[in-house]
């Protein structure tokens, strides 16, 4: 029995190092967690004044709605914190760029058991920030104006690192599938946008995220879903 009990503990926690893509794939993060993550290679260094981050998800409300339960979308941590954080907080979208308490928050439709096109568009000159769900834009705000994401973190779905890449807490943790994360380093035209949303695969290329072809390392209790369930 205790040897049946240590190789469970090790297969837990199986990483395994991908390379290719997910074309077509999904990610399914099934239950909450502490130890379970996707940490992507960028395809260039997140040296940013400008960006426009996109993805596809879905959740377990019965999960991330929970009392005043937070849930990280979407973290990039360098050795000294934060740097780039999409989060569903309670009734809100926000964006926090190098900090915890001082974000860019939109009162949106709350994330569902039903897939949702996000996206969430930034420029430094300006400051001008704005969410995009299913291809509506919110109003703009302005946010971290003449700022710039510094570059040499880790890019990580699932959860909201409190070190580079560690410190994590199961109550923050994402619980539900994502897909086609996606990021320039640059704003998109409402127009580019809007075909990320119809799927159409006719705008720009994504030069620092790209779902298709970039490595990443799965570890824990994340599933990839295949096509045919997409």
């Amino acid at each position: 029995m205790t040897t049946v009990l240590v190789l469970l503990g090790v297969l837990l926690h199986l990483t395994c190092f991908c390379e290719g893509g997910l074309t077509d794939k999904g990610l399914l993060f099934p239950k909450p967690s502490a130890n379970s993550y996707v940490k992507f290679n960028p395809l260039k260094s997140l040296s940013l004044e400008a960006f426009t981050l996109c993805m596809r998800l879905s959740v377990d409300p019965n999960v991330v709605s929970k009392g005043n339960r937070d849930t990280i979308l979407f973290a990039y941590c360098t050795k000294e914190g934060d740097e780039l954080n999409v989060w569903q907080e309670k009734s809100n979208i926000s964006l926090y760029l190098r900090s915890s308490s001082e974000g860019a928050l939109y009162a949106v439709p709350p994330l569902s058991i039903f897939r949702t096109n996000l996206c969430v568009t930034w420029e430094s000159s300006t400051g001008l920030t704005a969410f995009w769900v299913d291809g509506r834009r919110s109003t703009l705000q302005v946010y971290r104006q003449n700022h710039k994401v510094q570059p040499g973190g880790a890019v990580i779905l699932g959860q909201d690192p409190d070190s580079l890449l560690g410190g994590f807490d199961e109550d923050q943790s994402f619980v539900g599938e994502i897909s086609d994360v996606n990021m320039w380093d640059y704003v998109l035209t409402g127009g580019q946008v809007k075909q990320f949303n119809e799927k159409l695969g006719l705008g720009p290329e994504p030069n620092v995220l790209n779902w298709n072809t970039m490595q990443y390392e799965v570890h824990g209790n994340v599933l990839v879903v295949p096509e045919k369930y997409k």
